[in-house]
């Protein structure tokens, strides 16, 4: 195989294969947040749109284990509600993809995920649950689809809206999958508008693919065994930890 067709830098295989762990765990709803790290991560071995043009299809076949797992746990409500505005996050992003700058974008989603978890620890949530105004959560699925789009880093907006809820861990998890199934399902055509995919890409991914499995193995265990009070705690940590990540990667790596 030509080794223009692949990547053969160790450092990128070194961030690669941890990121795709951390979207399987991110996918199965456990530790959901993680997965946002991934572009960051990747990004320390290759660009930014490099490192988006492999995640794609490793993405799509995380996102079908992940709906095999939950096919039929997610809140089919709760979908037909956000699934719009989540695509108006993406046509948003794909109109408007040239002229930003993808750093502060990561930087931006890092604060809001930052400002999110400060909150919940200062004013813990009540144990029955809230659910928002719908203005709130339209808002917040469509930045979810925006910042999925240009950064991969889709669910901090969207966790502020779900989150309060306190669903079920396994009913948030199956719906979280089957939301972001469609969300980066349709992000291919526009990517592929803009140049972002590429063979190099393509054959990378196809390398890495063994490794798609395990996170969702372990992701889904653990979801499926944890208390709803211990899942919760371990998704803010997941995204207090991704928020300074892209905080550190929007306002003072990529500066």
């Amino acid at each position: 195989m030509p080794s223009d067709w692949i990547y053969t830098d160790p450092l990128f295989y070194l961030t690669a294969i941890p990121a795709i762990l951390l979207i399987g765990i991110s996918k199965s709803g456990f530790g959901s947040g993680f997965g946002s790290l991934a572009v960051p991560l990747i990004a320390l071995s290759v660009t930014v749109p490099e490192a988006a043009a492999v995640l794609m299809p490793l993405l799509f076949v995380l996102d079908l284990l992940a709906l095999r797992a939950y096919r039929h746990e997610y809140d089919k409500a709760l979908i037909r509600s956000l699934l719009p505005w989540s695509m108006v996050g993406i046509v948003v992003g794909f109109l408007l993809f040239k002229y930003l700058n993808s750093h502060i974008v990561e930087g931006v989603v890092g604060v809001f995920a930052l400002t999110f978890v400060a909150q919940r620890v200062l004013f813990p949530p009540s144990p029955q649950g809230v659910i928002l105004p719908r203005w709130i959560g339209a808002t917040l699925t469509a930045m979810s689809g925006f910042t999925s789009f240009v950064a991969h880093a889709g669910s901090p907006p969207l966790n502020a809206y779900l989150l309060p809820m306190r669903l079920p861990p396994i009913t948030y998890a199956a719906s979280m999958a089957v939301l972001f199934f469609w969300v980066n399902l349709s992000k291919w055509i526009p990517y592929a508008a803009l140049g972002l995919l590429d063979m190099r890409g393509m054959v990378t991914a196809v390398l890495l693919m063994p490794f798609t499995p395990i996170g969702i193995w372990i992701g889904v265990r653990l979801a499926r065994k944890m208390s709803p009070k211990v899942f919760y705690a371990c998704i803010q940590v997941g995204l207090g930890l991704t928020g300074c990540k892209l905080v550190y990667d929007g306002f003072i790596r990529g500066a």
